[in-house]
């Protein structure tokens, strides 16, 4: 019998066997017959004038050439395009400086009819007062729930509510802002573009003119930025400041979203001790000096001064991005205060004990665009404590 692979009868005479049987493993398949280098003209092709009977084929590097060309070429067109874009901001392009106007600013001191409560314990006194229900602190400011409007995501909404939270707990909470110790907490904030103003406007408090200069006289009133008060008079008998208010945003137009901090805030002060004692016997009289220090008896004494600040603030989509602060207009009304003085440019509240003055606010002069108009209200027995 024949082997494995083999007819029964064994090879047939006349077929390939002996030396030819090691070319029965080799398959022709079509993948082989590809790569074959010559080509052998069809059967209706020959029936042409066909001097060579085969042909070559299309070379298979050459066909890779082409491949890897293209491949190239969309490497290429990859790479340019990423240099394009890297080169390109990932950003719009900032605004052009905006001529801002002045802050509109509108500060009402309320002057009270009868002595200023005080008590030793500030506690005491916000038991006391409609400010007991109050939070402290930061933590008294809080942010209503966000929703989007027509032109502004919500996520643009949280930042426009978020932003203006820090501006009111930077310009109205902090103490080193609240003595003048500071403003750069509130001046980085800002839209850069309002940096000039503001500027102007804090060195109309320190610069002792109390007429102010040409270069100032287009400068918004301090206190249409942050609260501050005279650190030669008072200091804070307790850096918890009580506060409660609300914070409304809305959208004024495509392009911009508005928010108003409206919120009332309640400091418990005191006399500012040994500055105020030192300065008053350089410049007062012996007479002037024995009406001081029966005044010292109640400098310890702790009193409470009410701020209710309104302040309009507006984002432009840039603002929203880096987080600043377009200040509009800012209506404060402040007590207990003398109508007499200069309450736009420092707060230099009535202490526990101490009377209003009957002396009318400041004249308003109609011919000065700057000239302050002369406000004063009248602080109700009901915002005072009641011991």
């Amino acid at each position: 019998m024949g082997g494995p692979g083999e007819p029964p009868d064994g090879t047939p005479d006349g077929a390939a066997g002996g030396s030819e049987d090691e070319y029965r493993s080799v398959v022709f398949d079509e993948s082989f017959v590809k790569a074959a280098r010559l080509q052998e003209y069809s059967a209706q092709e020959r029936l042409t004038d066909h001097a060579p009977p085969v042909r070559p084929r299309p070379s298979g590097i050459h066909r890779l050439s082409r491949q890897a060309l293209v491949l190239a070429l969309l490497v290429t067109i990859a790479f340019v395009t990423a240099v394009y874009l890297g080169m390109r901001s990932p950003h719009p392009p900032p605004a052009a400086h905006r001529d801002t106007e002045p802050v509109r600013v509108t500060v009402v001191p309320l002057a009270p009819r009868v002595p200023v409560p005080g008590a030793a314990e500030a506690e005491r006194l916000y038991e006391a007062s409609p400010a007991r229900g109050f939070e402290t602190g930061e933590k008294a400011v809080t942010m209503p729930p966000a929703r989007r409007t027509e032109h502004f995501s919500d996520g643009q909404v949280i930042a426009a509510l978020a932003a203006a939270r820090d501006y009111v707990v930077g310009s109205s909470l902090d103490p080193k802002v609240l003595m003048g110790d500071a403003t750069r907490p509130v001046r980085v904030l800002l839209d850069p573009d309002q940096f000039d103003q503001f500027d102007r406007s804090m060195g109309e408090t320190t610069g002792g003119d109390a007429g102010g200069s040409d270069a100032a006289a287009d400068a918004s009133a301090p206190l249409g930025w942050l609260v501050r008060f005279d650190p030669t008079r008072v200091r804070l008998a307790d850096p918890e400041v009580r506060a409660r208010g609300t914070l409304k945003v809305v959208e004024r137009n495509t392009t911009t979203l508005e928010v108003v901090a409206d919120h009332v805030f309640v400091y418990a002060l005191t006399g500012a001790g040994e500055r105020a004692g030192a300065g008053d016997d350089k410049a007062d009289t012996a007479d002037t000096a024995d009406k001081a220090d029966k005044a010292d008896g109640k400098r310890d004494r702790v009193s409470l001064f009410t701020v209710r600040r309104e302040v309009r603030m507006r984002f432009d989509p840039d603002n929203l991005r880096l987080r600043q602060v377009q200040v509009v207009s800012a209506s404060v009304q402040a007590g207990p205060l003398s109508c007499t003085g200069d309450p736009d440019q420092v707060l230099r509240p009535l202490l526990a004990g101490q009377r209003a003055d009957d002396a009318p606010p400041p004249g308003t002069d109609p011919y000065r665009a700057a000239s302050p108009t002369g406000l004063c209200g009248t602080l109700s027995p009901a915002a005072m404590p009641r011991l």
